[in-house]
């Protein structure tokens, strides 16, 4: 299935979600996850050098790497919010790049010793097109980890979604679900030497667990 990619509509969408979404007051912080303090931490991404974050919203992790010594860029499709995030993060050497992912990674010449998603751009891009991409701007032996929420048992593929709910201006984007299984051999045939799939439990039963995907190229 192919889906449509209206650059211009998702920017708008990507826009309104920063106006609440960043605040000014936080502090960096690394989880995988969306329960605070839950699950593995940096450590998934080795000890790069230079890393890469795509679809990086408020920059609060890359705020956290570059605090630690690295050297961090990442990429999003907001205008709004990455203005937001280089007024908030410029001073802990963090660099913030705007631009849709797919274009951005075809376009620079740039290598990374890691790339990440963190419930970002790694959700709501054409993996077929995008791990490619991510693949070539790896250094040797480099990793890609991401993280969103799992598939719905059954509901597979591009998946549309509404911002806000079912009211207002129709605003909306397609996001990426597969069994895990599926993003293994998605990214093994990306060119990744190796990948592996897990969706990690919620810290409370019955709650929405986080699937945490990690190749190496």
């Amino acid at each position: 299935m192919v889906v449509p990619h209206d650059i211009q509509a998702e920017t708008e969408l990507w826009d309104s979600y920063a106006e609440f979404a960043f605040k000014g007051d936080v502090e960096p912080t690394f989880c995988w996850t969306q329960y605070a303090g839950h699950g593995p931490g940096p450590e998934l991404l080795g000890a790069p050098r230079r890393v890469l974050e795509i679809g990086c919203g408020t920059g609060r992790a890359l705020a956290y790497l570059a605090r630690r010594g690295v050297s961090v860029r990442g990429v999003d499709l907001s205008p709004v919010m990455v203005g937001k995030a280089r007024e908030r993060w410029g001073d802990t050497g963090a660099e913030f790049a705007c631009g849709e992912v797919l274009e951005y990674l075809a376009s620079c010449d740039d290598t990374y010793d890691a790339v990440y998603s963190i419930f970002g751009a790694a959700w709501f891009t054409d993996p077929s097109r995008l791990f490619p991409l991510v693949r070539a701007r790896l250094n040797p032996g480099g990793v890609f980890v991401f993280s969103q929420p799992p598939a719905i048992p059954g509901a597979y593929g591009p998946q549309g979604m509404y911002k806000g709910g079912f009211a207002g201006k129709a605003m909306f984007t397609y996001r990426y679900s597969y069994r895990a299984a599926v993003w293994e051999r998605l990214l093994t045939r990306a060119g990744f030497s190796s990948a592996v799939a897990a969706v990690l439990d919620a810290p409370e039963p019955g709650h929405i667990g986080t699937l945490l995907v990690r190749a190496e190229a």
